[in-house]
């Protein structure tokens, strides 16, 4: 039997275990996503934006654990989504963008685009549906590619193809997921040599070690070595008595200056990158064992002492043996440690002028008054590092970071897709003024119809900040970084949530409280003094 190449579609994806599509109707790919919802029994979860609707689709993907999906429509609609993919490329987010394209027989049509060429430039990876007959192999081969390749894999759907029929055949590829490789050989033995004989030696786990956790905190237990996390595994060690937090430029004082004195650093998982190594500084004079699975991960800022292209949970049972084999003793380095002042992050002192609210203030009370089972968001901005180190979470599937490619104003949309996928727990939004204006207005309406638990704070100092540290670092009139913003807590209760502006301890208190009875989605706006918001630790 016969049916439409949009039912078809909407049919393979559904056979791929998707039940949420979030995305952007238009006239390629409306009769898909109505096929979806009404004979897949899927959800569809409407953008104001097509970016916005990849950028959902994102963090679902790492809230989830499984492969988000979004749609969009040809031409504009697709390259709205440049800046979404490149961030999703950039941090090796697996995701599924069924894109409509032009109809092929009309060349000349109005938004008409080479989609291919649009694509490659983001770095996401490009599928195109073949013909009619081939639909169900199409879309099994972009869902295989997004999880093999780790990035954002664009199903290229032509328009003229959905009302043609073909029959329908249920393809899946199987995606190989043991684990990989297992180190062995002389670099391998290099390796363990470097480990056993280090008298100050220290663990790093990045974001391809989250699963390794176990493996890692027994290796560092039986090295007496404490352990640190990158960024993107921020909580990965929480509760460990010997967890220093996060290594690099957003480490404590005390912290930093324990990693600089430390003479071998075990890496697992982590790029290196400039961020998490300050430009290289903390890794010199110490040796350097890098273990990750993927070989482009190696090398690509300082090139280690020992690499391994291994799995991370295995290498560090394997240096574990080893090391039991050989009857090394601890290196004791964790004996000298006083954690608690590793990990007490400096206050500066209160300079805030009168109608603001010190920031550093705002974040300690909200540490401890938010909701503990949090999602945590962050955009991008000035804001951001502080909020980083300031606000905790419970693990590293609990912390979305949208820094990939550098961009402002897309964290609000990333903070949907986390609360779609994890529709039981709240979600905290940190964002800038500047970027909740770009990105996070517009979709702040849409948190609202989905009734999502959702808690945006905006650090509101009235500029766009990392611009207006340059203009005064350089004694130059920062004017032209300022803006007078329309108050935005009176836009998010306009737009069906609630707001508050906070300007004082006593605001901040009401809002808090507010927090506790909440049914629908709130906005904190933190009045912020341009001249005493904390510079950004990168």
């Amino acid at each position: 039997m016969s049916t439409t190449v949009y039912q078809n579609i909407a049919r393979a994806v559904s056979d791929h275990g998707v039940t949420t599509m979030f995305g952007l109707m238009g006239d390629a790919n409306l009769f898909m996503v109505d096929s979806f919802v009404r004979e897949q029994k899927g959800a569809f979860v409407p953008a104001a934006h097509e970016g916005s609707s990849v950028l959902m689709a994102l963090a679902y993907t790492h809230v989830a654990g499984k492969v988000g999906v979004a749609t969009v429509t040809h031409g504009p609609g697709l390259t709205n989504c440049m800046t979404a993919l490149t961030e999703g490329a950039r941090g090796h987010i697996p995701m599924v963008l069924l894109a409509g394209d032009t109809p092929s027989a009309n060349p000349r049509h109005l938004q008409s685009i080479d989609q291919r060429e649009v694509i490659k430039a983001t770095g996401a990876g490009f599928e195109q549906m073949r013909t009619p007959e081939t639909v169900t192999m199409d879309v099994a081969r972009a869902f295989y590619r997004a999880q093999v390749e780790r990035r954002p894999i664009v199903l290229n759907m032509p328009a003229d193809y959905m009302w043609q029929e073909a029959s329908y055949t249920a393809q899946k590829l199987d995606v190989f997921t043991a684990p990989g490789g297992v180190a062995e050989g002389d670099i391998l033995d290099q390796a363990i040599g470097m480990i056993a004989s280090a008298r100050r030696p220290l663990i790093l786990a990045g974001a391809g070690a989250i699963s390794a956790r176990e493996q890692l905190i027994k290796l560092a237990d039986r090295l007496e070595a404490p352990l640190a996390t990158t960024l993107k595994a921020k909580g990965l060690f929480n509760d460990h008595p010997y967890n220093i937090a996060i290594f690099g430029t957003l480490s404590t004082p005390a912290a930093y200056d324990l990693i600089a004195q430390s003479d071998c650093i075990i890496c697992f998982g982590t790029s290196l990158h400039a961020f998490t190594t300050d430009q290289g500084k903390l890794m010199k004079d110490k040796r350097i064992v890098q273990i990750d699975v993927e070989p482009t991960a190696i090398g690509g800022s300082l090139h280690p002492d020992a690499a391994l292209v291994a799995d991370a949970a295995l290498t560090a049972e394997t240096i574990l043996y080893w090391l039991d084999e050989a009857e090394i003793t601890p290196s004791g380095f964790t004996r000298e440690l006083d954690v608690k002042t590793l990990t007490d992050h400096p206050i500066a002192a209160d300079k805030t002028a009168a109608g603001c609210i010190n920031y550093i203030h705002a974040l300690q009370r909200l540490e401890d008054a938010l909701p503990k089972d949090r999602l945590l968001v962050t955009d991008g901005g000035r804001f951001m590092t502080e909020s980083w180190v300031r606000i905790s979470v419970n693990d590293p599937a609990s912390f979305v970071a949208t820094t990939n490619f550098g961009s402002i104003g897309i964290g609000l949309q990333e903070a949907i897709g986390a609360g779609v996928a994890a529709p039981e727990r709240p979600v905290v939004l940190f964002t800038g003024d500047g970027g909740f204006m770009m990105g996070g207005i517009n979709e702040f309406n849409t948190a609202v119809r989905l009734g999502l638990d959702l808690i945006v704070i905006v650090a509101n100092d009235s500029a766009y900040g990392a611009e207006h540290i340059q203009f005064l670092d350089r004694k130059m009139d920062p004017g032209l970084s300022e803006f007078h913003w329309p108050s935005f807590a009176d836009t998010a209760t306009s737009l069906g949530g609630q707001g508050f502006e906070v300007t004082s301890n006593e605001e901040l208190e009401a809002a808090l409280t507010a927090l506790e009875t909440r049914s629908k989605p709130i906005l904190i706006e933190l009045r912020l003094d341009p001249l005493d918001v904390p510079r950004m630790r990168i």
